[in-house]
């Protein structure tokens, strides 16, 4: 029998919240890098100590594919709640290597070498989280409304943003500058790492998926995944390409764009992504309600033709203006066609795959997608800003939604003929061929 409308509506909000801390702890790196780069790496210019930074969350990129398929066989064999709570506590784990590491003026190379490994935790975690959260949100929820339910993992990524973006700005008004580089970084992964606890013991008390518990967990495995399933693997890595690069240019590093090329100070570009940011949690359940009614597919080419038509012109005039409501606008212009990705991003992957390898079809590929190319997305950013190229970044975003447009074309309708609603059988192939 399906859960309960109650049932999926009390852990939904426990799932989220899970997801909420885990990836604020993620984001925290990438808002207070700003500030914390001086102290692991040796002096240098903004755009140097910045970059270094950025390839160390690149670093923790690399790990996503192998937290995929770990944590995927893990969700797959021992189930959801449990791949879950794993996550959360590798995240906690991180954060907390980061907030008590002494600077590089302390102890040297160890510091950049102690946040590279932190790095690397928190990387396998988000690897593993992702696949176990949108397959444990799609098949909890009500058919008919798995779209709305599942939109629910972007909502919680984004209030998890927000938490890092408010504690950023409440630490500018209290903190002097000085204070800031000097310690006061450190206090939002303290702060994550005690939340991971109580985390922690919420996503022990969810429910377990009953798609997970009909299922036979040993007839899984990577080889069946690459064996039956190889053009559903293909598809989520040509749907997350252009999902994840233009997700990390315009929620995480356009904020950064606004300070060091359009010469935004800090403060106000911190409010235009906080205020952002929050209107953009309201576009997920509302993308979400319609690809239940329309299909996903419609959707998702609303993302990708806006995506490819709007992100040079965007990203040109954002970093020609010093107007902080223009750039709101412009902000808000490209979340609204990137809602038509993240509010999908879970369903429309996790309809493709059977119970048995579900958490690691959905997983695996879209990890490889976002290390290969959202990990990159800001070191390739600032090195070409660097390099005097900046502009040729826009176009490189604008090719990776590209990818994504093709693969919503050859992806049949997922939510008619979705292996969600078929019990303890193959999925059918979602695929066009």
């Amino acid at each position: 029998m399906p859960h309960k409308k109650s049932g999926v509506v009390a852990n939904v909000v426990r799932g989220c919240l899970g997801n909420l801390v885990e990836w604020y702890d993620w984001f925290v790196y990438a808002s207070f890098s700003i500030y914390f780069a001086a102290s692991f790496f040796p002096e240098g210019n903004q755009t140097a100590q910045l970059l270094s930074t950025a390839v160390v969350f690149a670093v923790g990129f690399l790990m996503r594919p192998l937290g995929g398929w770990l944590l995927g066989l893990y969700a797959d064999r021992f189930g959801r709640r449990a791949a879950l709570t794993l996550s959360v506590t590798l995240m906690s784990f991180g954060s907390l290597a980061i907030a008590i590491t002494p600077g590089y003026s302390s102890i040297g190379l160890l510091a950049p070498v102690i946040l590279v490994v932190a790095r690397l935790a928190q990387g396998l975690s988000v690897g593993g989280e992702f696949g176990s959260s949108a397959t444990y949100l799609s098949e909890i929820a009500t058919p008919g409304r798995r779209g709305f339910y599942s939109s629910f993992q972007y909502v919680s990524i984004t209030v998890g943003q927000l938490a890092a973006l408010l504690v950023m700005i409440v630490m500018q008004s209290l903190l002097t500058e000085a204070q800031m580089y000097a310690w006061g970084w450190r206090i939002p992964f303290v702060l994550g790492a005690i939340a991971g606890l109580v985390v922690r013991y919420l996503r022990r008390s969810m429910m377990e998926s009953e798609h997970f518990q009909r299922s036979s967990p040993s007839r899984g495995g990577l080889r069946v995944l690459l064996r039956s399933h190889r053009r559903q693997v293909l598809a989520v890595l040509g749907l997350a390409i252009g999902g994840t690069v233009a997700f990390y240019t315009f929620t995480s590093y356009l904020q950064k764009y606004m300070v060091n090329t359009a010469g935004i100070p800090k403060p106000t570009a911190s409010l235009i992504g906080f205020a952002a940011l929050f209107l953009f949690i309201f576009m997920q359940p509302v993308a979400g309600a319609l690809s239940d009614r329309f299909g996903r597919r419609p959707v998702m080419f609303g993302f990708s033709v806006g995506g490819m038509l709007l992100t040079v012109p965007i990203m040109t005039l954002v970093g020609r203006t010093g107007n902080p409501w223009i750039a709101f606008l412009l902000m808000i212009t490209a979340l609204v066609f990137l809602s038509g990705y993240t509010a999908l991003s879970a369903i429309i992957k996790a309809e493709m795959f059977p119970t048995n390898v579900r958490a690691l079809g959905v997983g695996l590929p879209h990890a490889l997608a976002t290390a290969v190319f959202g990990g990159l997305s800001e070191p390739i950013a600032l090195a070409l800003k660097q390099a005097g190229h900046e502009s040729v970044f826009f176009w490189w975003v604008t090719g990776c939604i590209a990818l994504t447009f093709v693969a919503t074309l050859v992806v049949r309708e997922p939510s008619r003929d979705s292996s969600l609603e078929v019990s303890a059988s193959p999925a059918r192939d979602s695929v066009a061929g």
